[in-house]
């Protein structure tokens, strides 16, 4: 994929309607935003436009309306906060593409901001409906994405639109792009990659990717147990997927074959018992990771693999994190991967952390000032690391 895309400052803007994607998937309760990061973090985009004289059409979708009209999933809200952080009112259209988004359209005045309904209130932005990209293309002149959690998903608002319009990045995509990308194509080495999380099928083919461009792949959290399970040890009653133990051992035989270090934990925290709830206090003791009696559980890095892994990213001049290496809700079983961040963030490297539950460690941690780039999609980065195509990203003009 080409990573070199045209960003909203290789356009010209002033007087143009710009409809611009974001991801405004806030969270709420009771009517109300309990975070406006993501609107926060489409600021400078949203800013730049106005600046330059733009005439901009918002849009998003929040939650899983799936084609209906839920009130509870308006993003009228986001409209209100955005008034407030922009300092001007935000025009809030009462449909998607219909009569009355078009007439407000139609009507915005340079430096204007409007906001339409939830895309997912029609059941054809999921399926990428032509119709409704064409809808939609049709209020504005060129389409920007700023929306890097969903660039993984073909929908009408995401890369439909681009079928009809100049398509260019907007700031945070532009960002998710240049820094992941250039890590991936051309990275600074030694380059390390450390991948936790709970299943080895989540990371299949990010792993195999991988081990195409590292010089030294970590392996924590939940799926190590598969690997150390390949390997031949007892690992009693650890989380292990007995369906990809080949897999396993295929992985680590390439990386011998292509010379990559594979880092697995050498000792781990055990229990007798998964945490319920998963914040409760439990006792933990700490084994090597070829010693793990039959009736107990690996739950997370011991302090042995801390240092190593910590040492690994270090010394590295590209790192590139996703998934946590234990249990990392649970106060006791958190160690592991605040080792992970705490080495990120002392490192001298380009770090990167992949979105999800690395990216909510980081930030509760503290650690976030201090790492280069922290991911803002989940799933997005998970295949950038894959190496796929995102249609979010491929539908965007090239420099």
């Amino acid at each position: 994929m080409n990573y070199n895309k045209k960003s909203i400052e290789d356009i010209e803007v002033a007087g143009k309607r710009v409809l611009c994607r974001c991801d405004f998937n806030v969270p709420t309760k009771e009517g109300r935003i309990t975070s406006d990061k993501r609107i926060v973090a489409a600021l400078p985009t949203i800013e730049y436009l106005v600046n330059k004289g733009a005439k901009v059409i918002l849009c998003s979708h929040m939650g899983k309306p799936k084609g209906e009209w839920k009130p509870e999933l308006s993003l009228k809200v986001v409209a209100d906060r955005l008034s407030e952080l922009l300092g001007k009112e935000v025009i809030m259209a009462a449909d998607v593409a219909g009569e009355d988004a078009k007439a407000k359209a139609a009507a915005l005045k340079d430096g204007d901001v409007m906001l339409l309904e939830n895309t997912r209130y029609i059941k054809g932005e999921t399926k990428n409906d032509p119709e409704l990209s064409k809808d939609l293309a049709s209020m504005a002149d060129i389409f920007v994405n700023d929306a890097f959690g969903t660039a993984h998903r073909a929908h009408s608002s995401t890369a439909g639109v681009a079928d009809y319009l100049p398509a260019v990045s907007g700031y945070l995509v532009q960002k998710e792009v240049s820094i992941m990308g250039k890590a991936l194509a051309n990275p600074e080495r030694p380059f390390v990659a450390i991948l936790g999380g709970a299943k080895v099928s989540d990371k299949l083919n990010v792993i195999n990717n991988l081990l195409e461009k590292v010089d030294t792949l970590i392996i924590g959290g939940g799926m190590a147990y598969t690997f150390l399970a390949a390997q031949g040890y007892t690992v009693g009653k650890s989380l292990v997927d007995n369906e990809k133990l080949d897999y396993c051992k295929e992985m680590m035989a390439k990386a011998q074959a292509k010379g990559v270090k594979m880092l697995l934990p050498v000792d781990t925290a055990i229990a007798s018992a998964f945490p319920s709830p998963i914040d409760a206090e439990i006792a933990v003791d700490y084994v090597d990771c070829t010693a793990i009696p039959e009736d107990q559980m690996g739950l997370d890095i011991g302090p042995k693999a801390c240092a190593e892994f910590a040492a690994a990213a270090k010394a590295a001049k590209t790192v590139v994190w996703n998934g946590p290496m234990g249990v990392f809700e649970n106060p006791v079983l958190n160690k592991g991967t605040i080792a992970v961040a705490q080495a990120l963030a002392d490192s001298d490297a380009v770090t990167i952390v992949g979105g999800g539950d690395s990216a909510a460690a980081c930030e509760q941690l503290g650690f976030a000032g201090s790492i280069t780039h922290i991911s803002t999609g989940g799933g997005a980065s998970l295949e950038f690391l894959e190496g796929l195509e995102l249609p979010g990203i491929a539908c965007l003009e090239d420099k």
